[in-house]
């Protein structure tokens, strides 16, 4: 399986944030998207998923025109039902996409996949945290079991223990999905990641791994994110 994207450009006005993008994705791999906090890591996640009209291009899964049900995408700023416990809500998930579902699990098997415990699943999710309705926004995205997954910068709400959980779980996962994991943090990028991208001149360029644990290409690419500012 493999995502292709073919002369993408998105402008905002004048804003040039996107110049005819040339990549491939390819499955059983989780791909590091790292820019600077406005480098354009979140228009070009969507414009993937359709949530920006492009001014050109094409996107394809296996020379297909990608379709949305195709997609998962894990915001930065996570969007659930504060008014419902996490189990309530977990519960009403399962249930409606009941026929859509795979190898289906209990409620608290899921929960233990992403580490929450009972007094938690109980809690209304307005008194949740950012990292925990992050755990639950990952949760349902991994039970939808999309092909592909767009991840905008979803560790960095966690502590270092959790960090460590939740790449643990995508790691998991990777073996029949394409992960599109976006940071501005290198080194969560290199623990993580199979793939380094980086966002440069409003185009994506692959980064050889082995590269970077040299001093001086590492600098060479941080002195290059400098400075770009886009959307």
């Amino acid at each position: 399986m493999k995502l292709k994207i073919r002369n993408l450009s998105k402008s905002y006005g004048k804003k040039n944030v996107l110049n005819s993008v040339n990549f491939t994705f390819e499955e059983g791999k989780i791909y590091g998207l790292i820019g600077r906090n406005g480098s354009g890591k979140t228009t070009f996640f969507n414009a993937i998923n359709e949530d920006v009209e492009i001014d050109s291009g094409e996107i394809f899964l296996d020379n297909k025109k990608i379709m949305t049900q195709d997609i998962g995408y894990v915001l930065a700023t996570p969007n659930v039902p504060e008014f419902l416990t996490g189990k309530e809500f977990l519960t009403f998930f399962l249930e409606v996409n009941k026929n859509k579902i795979k190898n289906p699990k209990s409620i608290s098997e899921y929960f233990n996949m992403v580490q929450m415990s009972e007094e938690d699943q109980d809690k209304i999710m307005k008194e949740y945290s950012h990292g925990m309705k992050n755990k639950i926004q990952l949760l349902i995205h991994i039970i939808s079991n999309p092909k592909v997954l767009l991840l905008d910068e979803p560790l960095t709400s966690f502590d270092i223990v959790v960090q460590d959980e939740m790449k643990k779980l995508l790691k998991d996962i990777k073996k029949e999905h394409i992960l599109i994991f976006s940071t501005h943090i290198l080194e969560i990028a290199m623990d993580l990641c199979d793939e380094i991208v980086i966002i440069h001149d409003r185009k994506l360029e692959l980064i050889e791994k082995k590269n970077l644990n040299r001093q001086d290409y590492k600098k060479k690419i941080i002195q290059n994110l400098k400075g770009e500012t886009h959307v």
